[in-house]
């Protein structure tokens, strides 16, 4: 019973492509459990995860797994073969089983890896975990189930078959089969009759085969009619009347132990008349969520619309089963009226808001006859297209734009100028490094030439600040923007009055401090790092709130993870309203946890506003590089600028009165202290303190590893710098919630096997923080798909040797590099160079280093080293 506990304890997994993981990051002090769920024991604990059920309030990814489970249990136990086949048997996925479970796929990391086909794999892994207990069980499957689980048991041998006929008097089919091994050992279904044959001579073995019929004919007085008159034994053919006292009954005749294979319309309720709203079948005159749209009230069986006529033409015929158009349709009178009375009432209109909310499901609906909604033909084509941007009629980008956008780019640039046009906020989801900044600044671009005299506002995390204006300046030279950063508040507040710039560029938390933002009328406002809002209770997300914005932008590669309420704080800024209150969003939030089915809805609901390519797609693989490189412009603290000018002009005095060798030094000396300061100043200084608020790089690699952490991705950070090694470690060990390790040259040997061993397995390990030199040759990293260059090691070989670690044979997935790159330092300066000049990278600063900076003449080499 302990064991059995501890499989119950609710903990948080990770989906991957092969399955699952516990993720250790978020649950810390339930070691016990980990233990369990690690190391390959997955399956086994899943599978008693299944029989056992679970305890308390379980993780979403938990209780997902926990439905899997069950759900191959209920497969399992659907089979009359099971007694007889044991190992041998096969459970199936069936399609209604594998939609449902899709369906009910919760918002959690790596959710987009579930697919049929994962279901399939896990079933399979299910399958022969099943076969291995029961080939060692000394016992019936029926003592091993009972001893497993009290709410699972073996279904009787015996099958009931109801399929549809093709004759106008017995349009019905019924057949009694059971399970037997035939002579070469394989189990197959044969009608009943032959029981009779089989069991001749053996009346005790056919009594316990045919038991389960004297139960069925007390639930079911037909069936005891066919057992009476013996004709259970043989095919009979049903009229409609017939078949519809049936299938009525099938649910209290399979709790006999019979199961019963039934037509699907009866299973789906799809021969049970409804009514359906049509929403948006014409074309409004104007777009916005505030736009009215038509309603109209449709009889529909099946998908199949159906006149008053066909309803008043089923009133008159008896109750039961009625074929028209094409489907059987069941005939209740007063529900039949009730529903003609409602269409009768006649329609109306309501907004488009409104008519969206309705399709989620986050507004509950009447029982029984209350409206189904169904989206009309303009709204499911409009609708249809915003999920699928790829079907959006494509316009050029403006020809100022200095890129070439990807297809997928391209299809994002489309999506957000049509976003803009029907009024819609907008969330540009795309996984790390698929290029959302360039897709915004081409937006920005054509709304820059559209609108002229028009404003944009954009708000980022203050360690993207830097690269923002390096993308800005790189692809859209001629947009002019302005950035609000770095001064008094009250400053910064005069400045924005006066400003004439298309784009005005600021902080977080300038924008909860600038009470002057909140003033014009912004043509756009742009979110970057968006889930800096997820929060919905903050000052900082409530001032942004405020700000008044004709169209808005949520930028973030991790918009949910677990939590839904920050998908509701994101929504709230794109489309207020669009899901509902806070307490509105409460409550459905408690009924998805009650019927998780409805995630599907949701999904369905929030795809439009919400566009999200990942990288495990294949179609946007094709159309990746393999490995993409990225140059990441930190700004420096106000720290790191007193000390970078300070030793920039302590230099500047020596090497006037130096020459030879004695000036070498000096110049070589500045380098390796400018660099320092530009990781963090305590590594310059000597100290042990490391800030993150300090080090430029520090908030940039914090925003960076936050992104990989929320995928649960690995990571590798190089640096040059051995001592500051462990201080980078203890800082990743924050943000990741989990240790990682430390590689240098001071390593031994037989430890760096052991964490490359350990790197490369299926457990969870976030990152190794390595030394260049030590860490650049001989090591196969491939489980990492991030690598990033703390500092800049001038040589191109070099740094592209130690990207190889985790770019090489057996790396599955596409790699980020990125570069971090202080703004306005030697860092920058060099950068440029290596650029410009490949062949004096290679071969100048290739082969000897940073020597070559101290050829320099003062002018060259004081450009080179002063910060601008």
């Amino acid at each position: 019973m302990e064991e059995r506990k501890i499989n119950r304890e609710s903990i948080s997994f990770i989906f991957t492509a092969e399955g699952f993981l516990p993720d250790p990051s978020v649950n810390e002090g339930q070691q016990d459990s980990l233990n369990q769920w690690s190391g390959g024991g997955e399956i086994q604990q899943l599978y008693q995860l299944g029989l056992s059920g679970t305890q308390g309030k379980a993780s979403l990814s938990m209780a997902f797994l926990y439905k899997v489970s069950r759900a191959f249990f209920q497969e399992l136990t659907a089979l009359p073969e099971l007694e007889l086949a044991r190992e041998a048997v096969k459970v199936p996925l069936t399609k209604e089983t594998e939609e449902q479970l899709l369906q009910a796929v919760p918002f959690t990391v790596g959710s987009e890896y579930i697919t049929a086909r994962w279901l399939s794999n896990l079933f399979g892994k299910l399958q022969q975990t099943f076969a291995a207990e029961i080939a060692a069980y000394d016992g019936s499957v029926e003592n091993y189930l009972a001893e497993k689980s009290q709410a699972l048991h073996v279904p009787e041998r015996v099958f009931f078959h109801l399929v549809e006929n093709k004759d106008d008097t017995y349009p019905f089919a019924f057949l009694a089969t059971y399970a037997t091994r035939t002579e070469d050992g394989k189990v197959q279904h044969v009608p009943l009759q032959y029981a009779l044959t089989e069991y001749r001579g053996k009346r005790e073995k056919l009594l316990e085969l045919l038991a389960c019929l004297n139960r069925a004919a007390e639930v079911s007085q037909l069936i005891a009619e066919f057992v009476e008159k013996g004709e259970l034994f043989h095919p009979l053919r049903l009229t409609a009347e017939e078949a519809y006292t049936l299938l009525k009954q099938v649910e209290e005749i399979e709790k006999t132990g019979i199961l019963c294979r039934i037509p699907n319309w009866w299973k789906r309720r799809a021969s049970a008349v409804s009514l359906s709203l049509s929403l948006g079948d014409d074309k409004p005159s104007m777009l916005g969520f505030d736009t009215l749209i038509s309603m109209k009230p449709k009889l529909t069986v099946g998908g199949v619309p159906l006149t008053e006529a066909d309803i008043r033409k089923l009133l008159k015929q008896t109750e039961g089963l009625a074929f028209l158009k094409g489907k059987w349709v069941e005939v209740d009178h007063e529900r039949l009226k009730k529903l003609l009375e409602e269409v009768e009432s006649g329609g109306g209109e309501m907004t488009l808001m409104e008519a969206i909310r309705m399709e989620s499901g986050i507004q509950e609906r009447q029982a029984d006859v209350g409206p189904l909604v169904s989206n009309g033909k303009w709204l499911s084509g409009l609708l249809q297209s915003l999920r699928n941007p790829e079907k959006i009629r494509k316009s050029k980008p403006p020809a100022t734009l200095h890129a070439v956008l990807r297809p997928y780019q391209l299809n994002g640039y489309v999506w957000l100028n049509y976003m803009d046009r029907l009024g819609f906020g907008a969330c540009l989801a795309d996984d790390m490094g698929l290029g959302k900044t360039i897709q915004v600044l081409a937006y920005l671009e054509k709304l820059r030439q559209k609108n002229r005299g028009g404003r944009a506002l954009l708000i980022v995390p203050a360690s993207l600040l830097g690269n923002w204006q390096k993308e800005a300046e790189k692809f859209v030279p001629a947009m002019k923007y302005h950035v609000l950063h770095g001064k008094p508040v009250p400053v910064l507040g005069a400045q924005l009055a006066e400003e004439t710039a298309f784009l005005t560029i600021t902080t977080y938390g300038m924008a909860a401090r600038i009470k002057e933002l909140a003033e014009p009328q912004w043509d756009c406002i742009i979110l970057d790092e968006a889930q800096a809002i997820k929060n919905p209770l903050t000052n900082q997300t409530k001032a942004i709130k405020k700000l008044k914005g004709r169209m808005r932008i949520a930028m973030t590669g991790t918009p949910i993870e677990n939590d839904l309420s920050n998908l509701w704080s994101l929504f709230d800024f794109l489309n207020k309203g669009l899901l509902g209150t806070s307490g509105e969003f409460k409550k459905f939030n408690k009924r998805l946890q009650e019927h998780p089915e409805n995630y599907a809805r949701l999904k369905s609901m929030i795809a439009p506003f919400m566009l999200r390519r990942v990288k495990t797609d294949k179609r946007i693989i094709a159309d990746l590089p393999e490995k993409m490189e990225t140059v990441d412009y930190v700004e420096l603290s106000r720290k790191q600028v007193v000390l970078y000018r300070k030793v920039v002009e302590d230099m500047e005095h020596r090497i006037l009165n130096s020459e030879g060798m004695e000036r070498r030094g000096v110049v070589l000396a500045t380098i390796m202290k400018l660099k320092q300061i530009c990781n963090h100043p305590d590594q310059y200084l000597g100290q042990e303190t490391f800030a993150a608020s300090d080090s430029g790089k520090f908030a940039v690699l914090r925003e960076l590893c936050e992104t990989i952490y929320e995928k649960r991705e690995r990571v590798l950070v190089f640096t040059q710098f051995k001592e500051i090694t462990e201080y980078l470690a203890a800082f990743l060990r924050g943000i990741f919630h989990l240790d990682g390790y430390v590689l240098h040259g001071g390593t031994p040997v037989a430890k760096r096997g052991k964490i490359v061993e350990a790197f490369q397995g299926e457990e969870y390990v976030p990152f190794i923080v390595l030394s260049v030199k030590a860490g650049g040759t001989g090591l196969n990293l491939t489980k990492a798909n991030h690598v990033i260059h703390f500092d800049r090691w001038w040589n191109p070989a070099v740094e592209n040797q130690a990207t190889d670690r985790a770019f090489r044979i057996g790396q599955t997935k596409n790699v980020m590099v990125h570069k971090l790159t202080c703004q306005g330092t030697i860092e920058e300066k060099i950068h440029a160079v290596i650029e410009s000049k490949r062949e004096l990278a290679e071969n100048v600063i290739g082969s000897g280093g940073e020597k070559w900076i101290t050829e320099l003449g003062n002018d060259e080499l004081m450009k080179l080293l002063r910060l601008e």
